[in-house]
């Protein structure tokens, strides 16, 4: 019987993708070799992403999961066939790609399809089929051949804690009709929080179990799942897919060291499985290669970068730890200035001002977590510096805007995240000085929904005498929209008074602009 099912079903397929111009001989024995899944509810709950466009294709993501929430959330040990049709149009009359391809057992039945042989600058539509059930319709694009000529909408998002709020951010980028986001850390939070708006499983991730029922708390909340469909993503990530503050190795509590390489795996493999990267991202063991560059025609350069994989433990820090943030005096901490300390390690420094130097773009973005403007947290006689951001790694980030500098990059702008706050500011080897050159701008982005920062450290931001800092607020959660042209980049920070109920109203805070081969943020 489960024979001629399959023999019915890749029969009728065969049929209905020839019908729409697609052969099948190239993918037929795929089919046949692969279980033919069945399901007694719709197995697409998490819905459909893209990303990482390229000239000719992307990357295509699902995941089959009927209750993905639950503690036995699987489908069996056995790869199951998943057909996919791209269409020109969202009424799929004009499918012009469409095959086989596995959901894969190993890594929670995900799919990670890297479609080529599309048409350059053209906007597509995909969707998946398993079984009996067909999955939503997501939006996703090719990058033009030559220069871009319309706008660029970009979302910058970073930091959010599904129990701190709702994701109204994410609501405002698809009615905006946002072309990409660019995700720099924090899609999940492995821990709990005292007092949420809304709760997700309990207890602290730990291992891969834990990691998967996370993210798929987070993948169903539908905001989030239809800024996915959306449009195409980029991602990297920072500490909390893992563990708050963790550097390399060196895990933020001492309990949490034992085990905390296999943790790190764990962790990893379940962001693999969630987030639509291309397989050169597939975890080996606590290993995986996140730092990337994506050119989207001759207008702009994406440089990905992972700070936390291969980062040398914070300084000084309160034993019996062995890493972790905390505010540091300099004059206290000997290892503070040490040269060999590194936030992206010796190879992803390398690679990065490679990157840098061999780019044709008209934009670079450097996209990445932690924030890189560096203040004085105590403004007397002593130096105040947080030790988990780049002002804790001194010598690392004097290196990195040297690279920029060396490289003759065109337009180079750092994205961050992580402080739950809008920073906005220039950036030189020399913080504050204006005898130091200019050699590129910030622009940080608040948190979608995650609780706000102390106050104090943002009044710091917010000194008037810092020249170089333009806006600082951390009283809002949001996300940044961004609009590139050849000439001229333009950022409005979209913000909201409060997540914490399920309506909300977003507010434009501010407007910069940074014009082309003309260093320096200015008001718009």
């Amino acid at each position: 019987m489960t024979a001629r099912r399959d023999f019915l079903s890749a029969t009728l397929l065969s049929a209905a993708l020839q019908s729409a111009g697609t052969a099948l001989p190239a993918w037929g024995c795929q089919w046949l070799s692969m279980r033919q899944p069945q399901f007694k509810s719709d197995p697409f709950v998490l819905g459909v992403a893209s990303g990482y466009p390229a000239s000719d294709g992307m990357v295509l993501w699902t995941r089959l999961a009927t209750n993905p929430t639950t503690p036995e959330a699987s489908h069996g040990p056995y790869d199951l066939a998943v057909v996919y049709e791209i269409s020109t149009d969202p009424s799929f009359s004009k499918v012009v790609q469409g095959g086989v391809t596995r959901a894969e057992a190993n890594y929670a039945h995900s799919v990670h399809l890297e479609v080529h042989g599309l048409a350059p600058g053209r906007d597509y539509f995909y969707r998946f089929r398993a079984g009996d059930y067909v999955s939503s319709i997501g939006r996703t694009w090719t990058s033009p051949d030559g220069e871009r000529q319309t706008p660029l909408r970009i979302a910058v998002a970073s930091c959010q804690h599904y129990e701190q709020g709702y994701f109204h951010a994410y609501s405002h980028m698809v009615e905006h009709g946002i072309d990409l986001i660019l995700h720099v850390g924090d899609y999940i939070y492995e821990n709990n929080t005292a007092s949420p708006v809304r709760r997700h499983d309990t207890g602290k991730c730990k291992k891969l179990d834990d990691y998967r029922r996370r993210y798929a708390w987070y993948r169903s909340d539908p905001l989030l799942c239809a800024a996915h469909a959306h449009c195409p993503w980029l991602v990297t990530h920072d500490d909390h897919e893992v563990e708050n503050d963790y550097a390399g190795l060196i895990a933020e509590d001492p309990d949490s060291q034992e085990g905390f390489i296999d943790r790190r795996a764990a962790a990893y493999q379940a962001y693999w499985e969630h987030m639509p990267l291309p397989r050169s991202a597939m975890p080996r063991g606590s290993d995986m290669q996140l730092y990337m560059t994506r050119t989207l025609s001759d207008l702009l350069g994406i440089h990905l970068l992972d700070e936390r994989q291969y980062r040398s433990p914070q300084a000084c820090p309160t034993p019996p730890r062995r890493g972790g943030s905390l505010p540091v005096y300099v004059d206290s901490c000997l290892s503070w200035r040490d040269e060999s300390r590194s936030m992206l390690g010796i190879t992803q420094e390398r690679w990065i001002d490679g990157q840098l130097r061999i780019s044709k773009a008209r934009w670079n973005f450097i996209v990445q977590g932690v924030v890189m403007t560096q203040v004085d947290e105590d403004p007397g006689p002593r130096e105040l510096y947080w030790s988990d951001s780049w002002a804790g790694y001194p010598a690392a980030r004097r290196r990195l805007l040297e690279s920029v500098a060396a490289s003759q990059c065109r337009n180079p702008v750092f994205l961050s995240g992580d402080i739950h706050a809008f920073i906005v500011a220039d950036q030189r080897i020399v913080p504050h000085t204006i005898d130091s050159p200019l050699i590129a701008s910030e622009i940080v982005t608040t948190s979608i929904s995650s609780d706000p920062p102390p106050a104090r450290v943002i009044r710091e931001y917010d000194r008037v005498d810092l020249s170089d800092v333009f806006f600082a607020n951390g009283s809002y959660r949001g996300y940044t929209r961004l609009t590139l042209t050849p000439s001229q980049l333009e950022a409005e920070l979209i913000g909201y008074a409060s997540v914490r109920g399920s309506e909300a109203t977003a507010q434009s805070l501010a407007r910069f602009a940074i014009e082309s081969d003309r260093p320096g943020l200015q008001r718009a």
